[in-house]
């Protein structure tokens, strides 16, 4: 039986070195740029991370509680101090009495611009409640695939209490927004004990009592549903184990210097693209698998993943010796 390939597992980056010195904006900042340049902890421009810091109001001098969290768009890995949104928490915290339910999320996110602090007109993100409301000083979110792969398993409560007992909680699904910082607030209420929870079909939210012991904390998380998985994984073939063998490096380069040019005029019809070749060994073992075409078909477990990279993956079948390629009829609806 051939084994999967293992998961990677994060390796804390933190430098107390390098954090020496910085102020808190910046440690928020320096703890930001290491989740989100690690695509094992979350995905490109995936994740969120927050801070509660005490400032003064550049108009009345007053100390003032401040939110700082990414703010909408823009990559965690390589933001600045200018991809955070603050907003005056005591504000954020009081929306709660203008919130009518579920029906009305929008118009909860056209109120989160009066909350701004110091005039700063970065756009807060949907997300923002959930750190808002979560009763800590410094909290992540992350979109690490091996918790994803618990989030989207059908016994993904289980699983995740055989991995962290009563340390992690779960929340089933629930659309981000205010209706889920609020959920997210009173479960935390109630397990004062807890070091993070798994959002069902999500991701992970992870904290601390600051910058240092939040990213360490979120680091020891995914790590334990890495060694988890990697564990099982030598259970069974990965993918319904190997249909064929993966070609040799050079016939794969022969093979992208025929496809790509035809790949790209079919998704750059509207605008022009730049394609990104990747033939790791982790590619090469879902590629070649028993179950591509099944698998493929089915999509991204977690709905910031298709914000990147759409919603599943085009399957090209085709011969390395003969020029045709068979295209869906929907080729152009889906991620190349």
């Amino acid at each position: 039986m051939a084994r999967a390939l293992p998961l990677k597992a994060p390796v804390s980056q933190w430098s107390d070195a390098e954090a020496a010195g910085l102020g808190l904006e910046e440690l928020l900042l320096y703890r930001s740029n290491l989740l989100g340049a690690d695509l094992v902890v979350t995905n490109f421009g995936g994740g969120n991370t927050s801070a509660k810091l005490r400032q003064a109001s550049a108009l009345s001098g007053e100390q003032a509680d401040v939110l700082w969290v990414k703010g909408s768009g823009g990559d965690l890995g390589s933001m600045g101090l200018d991809g955070f949104a603050t907003l005056y928490l005591d504000k954020l915290l009081m929306l709660e009495d203008r919130y009518r339910g579920p029906a009305h999320e929008d118009e909860m996110v056209a109120c989160l611009p009066y909350c701004a602090f110091n005039l700063n007109q970065r756009a807060a993100s949907i997300d923002t409640p959930l750190h808002a409301y979560l009763p800590y000083a410094h909290v992540d979110h992350m979109h690490p695939d091996a918790v994803i792969a618990v989030a989207a398993a059908k016994n993904g409560e289980e699983i995740t209490r055989q991995i962290y007992g009563d340390e992690i909680g779960w929340l089933a699904w629930r659309r981000p927004g205010f209706e889920l910082g609020l959920i997210l607030r009173d479960y935390a209420r109630e397990r004062p004990g807890l070091k993070g929870i798994v959002l069902e079909n999500h991701g992970l939210f992870t904290w601390g009592d600051d910058a240092k012991s939040c990213y360490e904390n979120t680091i020891s998380v995914i790590s334990r549903a890495v060694d988890y998985l990697n564990a099982r994984m030598q259970e069974a073939p990965a993918f319904g184990g190997c249909l064929k063998p993966a070609l040799d490096a050079r016939a794969r380069d022969a093979a992208f210097s025929r496809l790509m040019p035809e790949i790209r005029a079919r998704v750059s019809a509207a605008q022009p693209k730049i394609g990104h070749r990747n033939d790791s060994p982790e590619v090469l073992e879902f590629v070649c698998a028993e179950r591509l075409d099944e698998l493929a078909a089915i999509g991204t477990s977690c709905p910031d993943h298709f914000l990147r990279t759409k919603i599943r993956p085009l399957g090209v079948s085709w011969r390395i010796n003969s020029p045709a390629m068979r295209f869906p009829a929907d080729a152009r609806d889906v991620a190349a």
